[in-house]
This record gives C-alpha cells, sequence and structure tokens, in this order.
C-alpha cells in the first residue's frame, strides 16, 4: 500500500482556486486570494473534503441583508 500526501484545492463561488502554496494555512490562503476576490475575506471555511486524490476547501460567502 502506498502512502502519500493529498493536494487541495480551493472553491469559491463557482470557480476552483488553486494552491498557492501547500505550506500557507487555510486562512493565509484566503487571506491572500481577498486582493482579488473582496467577497472572499468575510467567507466561511468548509472542509476538507477528500475529492479523489485531493482535499477540497469551499469558501462560502456569507449571504445577508444591510440592516
Amino acid at each position: 500500500m502506498d502512502a502519500k500526501p493529498l493536494s487541495r484545492c480551493f472553491e469559491f463561488n463557482g470557480l476552483r482556486l488553486p494552491d498557492p502554496d501547500p505550506k500557507l494555512s487555510v486562512e493565509n490562503v484566503r487571506a491572500l486570494y481577498a486582493h482579488q476576490y473582496p467577497d472572499i475575506a468575510t467567507a466561511a471555511i468548509t472542509g476538507p473534503e477528500a475529492v479523489g486524490d485531493k482535499l477540497r476547501y469551499q469558501f462560502t460567502r456569507a449571504i445577508g441583508s444591510k440592516g
């Protein structure tokens, strides 16, 4: 039996985002992508979920109304 580490992938709003650096924490990845996708800064993180040979994390945008 071979054991190998699973690579990570990220999804946000239907987009697949590559892992910029496997050494970064998931929170740091979110902060990195927040420059490109501002809504990701307040998104909830779900996962990891094993999908094939990858660990999938999802950034779910916070939905609410302004008061």
